[in-house]
């Protein structure tokens, strides 16, 4: 074969079904036996370009020099399937070799670059660490200037100005428990005096103050912790029937006090006619005096027990 000379055939020309049409048949082709496509083997000329680049034999027909045939091995080329540029006289380009681990261009073993993989995941975790702590720094930053403008708009300095404690109502303060005084204790005047005969008083060892003679008093000197209504309770017995005696606050004229028979005892029955009473006044904040006594045109048959004060005016 020349330059410009492909032989008298073509491999395309080539029909390896020819032999099963009725032009191929007039054309000589029969049954694949031997060459190739079904048609007869052309026999070689000198200088006439073989008509097929590849030919097909039997199995077994070509032979080499009566040597036993090889077994192919991977990566050579086969015999008779060769390139047509491994034939004599054929001119073979270069392959550039591909470059091993890390050398560009010479030889070397195969397979991932492990130091490169590991600079390059050092750097990743590099890169996230410095984005995490520059991300922190800026949020501290921004909590700084929002507290530094909190604090400006509280007015100048960071003078913060404190709520107002509520203030305790009287309602919530506990209330004074004010003072009961036995008549035992109370300062007499006039002829008064002490006594126990009749049973039932509930003083210190029974005892009271009989008020039945004019001139006859008991004083109670008495502090309470603010200025303003006040009820005295007064413990006393009757002989069944009803008593009347003064009652005289501080520097006030003296008024009546009634000390009726509220136990219902019998008349004469001094014993059952224990009983209280009371009355309203205004009383200084501080030292107060009260007086009971028994003044001309009162009934003083009374016997005085106790004396007690409650805040405000009530009842019981």
């Amino acid at each position: 074969m020349t330059a410009g000379n492909n032989g008298a055939n073509t491999p395309e020309d080539d029909d390896p079904f020819g032999y099963l049409y009725e032009d191929g048949q007039a054309a000589g082709a029969q049954p694949p036996r031997q060459g190739g496509y079904g048609y007869p083997p052309a026999a070689p000329q000198p200088g006439v370009p073989r008509t097929s680049y590849n030919q097909v034999r039997t199995v077994g027909e070509r032979q080499y020099g009566q040597q036993m045939p090889q077994q192919q091995v991977y990566g050579q080329p086969n015999a008779q399937y060769a390139a047509p540029e491994t034939y004599p006289g054929a001119t073979t380009a270069q392959v550039p070799q591909q470059g091993g681990r890390g050398r560009p261009g010479g030889p070397g073993k195969g397979g991932p670059n492990t130091k490169g993989l590991l600079i390059g995941a050092v750097a990743v975790v590099l890169v996230v660490l410095i984005g995490i702590g520059a991300a922190l720094i800026t949020g501290n930053g921004n909590k700084d200037k929002k507290k530094e403008e909190a604090t400006s708009s509280a007015g100048p300095g960071s003078q913060v100005e404190e709520s107002p404690k509520p203030k305790e109502s009287a309602s919530s303060e506990a209330p004074v428990e004010l003072p009961k005084q036995d008549a035992a204790t109370l300062k007499l005047g006039g002829s008064a005096q002490l006594d126990n005969a009749t049973k039932g008083a509930k003083s210190s060892n029974g005892q009271y103050i009989n008020l039945n003679e004019v001139g006859r008093s008991a004083t109670w000197s008495v502090e309470v912790p603010k200025a303003g209504p006040y009820t005295l309770f007064v413990t006393y017995g009757v002989p069944g029937k009803d008593a009347k005696t003064s009652l005289t606050v501080n520097a006030e004229a003296p008024r009546s006090i009634s000390m009726e028979n509220f136990a219902e005892a019998p008349e004469g029955d001094l014993e059952k006619g224990w009983t209280t009473t009371f009355s309203w006044m205004q009383l200084n904040k501080g030292p107060n005096t009260i007086t009971i006594s028994c003044n001309e045109g009162d009934q003083c048959d009374a016997n005085l027990d106790q004396l007690s004060l409650k805040a405000g005016h009530v009842k019981r």
